[in-house]
């Protein structure tokens, strides 16, 4: 594991505690760091990068500044890389199941595992929660699942040469059914109607192949899995004219996300719909002083889900938070480029300054 998320077992104490380690909760130990503040990041998954890294690591990002086009796993390497000269510490695969504030107005958490966390200040940054995929209801799946049933695309070269059939009727799901042609054997789309909840260009493009005979559509669902030892040779779909098999050798299963908030839900926190949490566009502080919500998990009029926005989000709080944590320092705003302070913090002090 990279250095950057190596974590000592002995020292509890950080500036702040933050809750996700998706690009949103990565960029903030970049931006506290800036600052001088030292930060431990737990999420519940075993590595970082939260969704990018677990649901779509090879998925193409377009909307990131700088990067005409990058994947899930390559934004995650590129903020661990970004972070390294911090030292943040890493808690992976474990959740934080106790939160209470001390006397002294620091905050305690307690983590999975048993470990106490103390914090002068929390950012949440959990994405849209705790998440695992809704799993089509075929008797059987489990035996197939990791080998030949798959539920994100972590390995695009496994899929080369293979009958493909790819489930659901969402964006992920015509994404890569576009996508992986010419790399599949041959790729089959099958959703429960002709109707399909992806982009319009999606289901044009989708539509245009399917023209071309390089990508088969069919309206059904899953009845029946078949094969040996995990590998997949078959399935068994029902439609309105009964039931057919296809050939597939592996399944992509796009059935969306199971989202819950877990404990955080418990916190006392300000919840929009009960999935949310309300926060101020000044700071993006919560309800409860010294609690941040950035990322998708936060709330505020015109909030819109961007990995960008979740960036910004994380330079305001970051400020905020500093103010918490360091209340007799003054907080002085510097730049990257020209600040010998910052540079140095950054392992970069050599670096040509600009003008």
């Amino acid at each position: 594991m990279d250095a950057a998320v190596t974590a000592s077992s002995t020292a509890n104490r950080y500036d702040v505690a933050i809750i996700g380690a998706g690009p949103t909760g990565l960029f903030a130990v970049f931006e506290l760091g800036l600052l001088g503040l030292k930060a431990v990041v737990v999420d519940v998954l075993d590595k970082p990068g939260g969704q990018c890294a677990e649901l779509y690591p090879e998925k193409p990002i377009y909307d990131i500044p700088s990067w005409p086009i990058i994947t899930g796993q390559e934004l995650t390497d590129k903020l661990l890389e970004q972070i390294a000269p911090f030292g943040a510490a890493f808690r992976l695969g474990q959740l934080v199941t106790g939160f209470a504030r001390k006397p002294d107005g620091r905050f305690s958490l307690t983590l999975s595992e048993g470990e106490r966390i103390e914090a002068g200040a929390v950012f949440i940054a959990a994405g849209a929660g705790s998440f695992a995929p809704r799993k089509p209801k075929v008797e059987g799946l489990e035996a197939f699942e990791g080998k030949s049933v798959f539920y994100a695309v972590r390995n695009r070269a496994a899929l080369a040469g293979q009958d493909l059939l790819v489930v659901g009727g969402g964006d992920s799901a015509l994404d890569w059914a576009i996508d992986l042609v010419g790399t599949a054997k041959s790729v089959t789309l099958m959703h429960r109607s002709d109707r399909f909840r992806a982009a319009p260009a999606s289901v044009a493009k989708m539509r245009s192949l399917e023209a071309e005979g390089r990508l088969r559509f069919v309206e059904g669902d899953l009845h029946a899995l078949t094969g040996e030892n995990g590998d997949l040779s078959a399935v068994t779909i029902k439609s309105k004219n009964g039931f057919e098999s296809l050939a597939a050798t592996r399944l992509l299963a796009f059935f969306g996300l199971s989202i819950e908030l877990g404990p955080i839900g418990d916190w006392g926190l300000d919840l929009a719909d009960g999935k949310q949490i309300r926060v101020d566009t000044e700071k993006f502080q919560t309800t409860t002083e010294g609690v941040f919500a950035i990322g998708d998990i936060n709330y505020y009029p015109g909030k819109l889900k961007l990995i960008l926005s979740g960036f910004h989000e994380a330079a305001l709080a970051s400020h905020a938070a500093f103010k918490i944590v360091r209340p007799e320092e003054k907080l002085r705003f510097q730049y990257t480029t020209s600040s010998s302070e910052l540079q140095s913090r950054l392992q970069v002090s050599g670096a040509s300054k600009a003008a």
